[in-house]
């Protein structure tokens, strides 16, 4: 054998573990889940029989999955855009040599860290009406009391407040990062043409970061469609639905109706949105990306 064909061997099978942990823990799930959301749920005196899309029309005819659909619509666009904007924000405050810098940065990420059981429970306490700290605030200024997570008009507003609370951090760091390593000389060279720091921002800072943003885009909206924990713990899906996310009515339908097949096909439903629109993102926001 070559030198060439020993050098390929060799790459093979460093990536041999690798590959077959993806495979066992992703590719044959997905499959799985696929060929199961062509069956019906079997039962102990009802085996089960391959019903082909009866899954799929089931779905066409729920309510409550196009709520749920509707609801993760709109939690994206609440988000999306604001925890961006957000992290951006606070990236370009913190690389700036501000007093207690380093407090500051800690004190962003410091929401990134704690468990989404935690920060749920915490924010249950600020929603709660009457005695939470929403409500008292409010009062000195003569606001009622208001329910806020048992109305559907202010329930997923609150639940989309505390995401963005919780991953604006997250996303910082990696703005901070990208931000750092953006070359000085550039900003002295813009500080000479007698550029405004917004001018340098949109024409030299931004530019520079599409990469970032493409992948804090991505991320962002996985995470949007794959909101479940804090739902539990906040709302259960509650009131009347209004909170209802995809992957909630997912873990709904699954556990405590278990209704595992019908839950394979929403799951599937889920899996091609996220592809849908990641390969939407790249494809748009590829054209855009300055690559250094």
């Amino acid at each position: 054998m070559t030198r060439r064909g020993i050098d390929a061997v060799h790459g093979w099978l460093l990536l041999l573990p690798a590959m077959a942990l993806l495979a066992l823990f992703t590719h044959w799930p997905a499959l799985a889940t696929f060929l199961d959301s062509f069956w019906s749920t079997p039962r102990p005196r009802r085996p089960a029989l391959f019903v082909g899309l009866g899954n799929y029309k089931s779905m066409l005819a729920d309510a409550v999955f196009w709520q749920s659909v509707v609801n993760n619509l709109w939690f994206a666009l609440g988000t999306i855009p604001l925890s961006i904007a957000l992290a951006l924000l606070m990236a370009l405050w913190v690389n700036d040599r501000i007093a207690g810098r380093a407090a500051v940065r800690m004190a962003y990420f410091t929401p990134t860290v704690l468990p989404m059981i935690a920060v749920a429970n915490i924010w249950l306490f600020f929603y709660t009406p009457q005695y939470g700290l929403l409500d008292q605030v409010l009062s000195l200024f003569g606001a009622r009391a208001h329910n806020w997570l048992g109305t559907p008009e202010t329930a997923l507003v609150c639940v989309i407040a505390v995401t963005i609370w919780k991953e604006a951090g997250f996303f910082m760091i990696f703005y901070l990062a990208a931000l750092q390593q953006i070359s000085p000389v550039l900003g002295e060279a813009a500080a000479l043409e007698g550029a405004s720091r917004l001018t340098f921002f949109r024409r030299v800072q931004f530019p520079l970061l599409m990469p970032t943003t493409l992948f804090v885009l991505v991320n962002a909206v996985i995470n949007a469609f794959r909101t479940v924990d804090h739902i539990i713990v906040m709302t259960r899906g509650g009131p009347d639905n209004a909170t209802t996310l995809l992957l909630y009515y997912v873990y709904e339908v699954g556990f405590k109706y278990w209704d595992s097949t019908y839950a394979a096909a929403l799951t599937m439903v889920l899996l091609a949105l996220l592809a849908t629109a990641a390969l939407t993102q790249y494809l748009v926001l590829e054209r855009r990306i300055h690559y250094r």
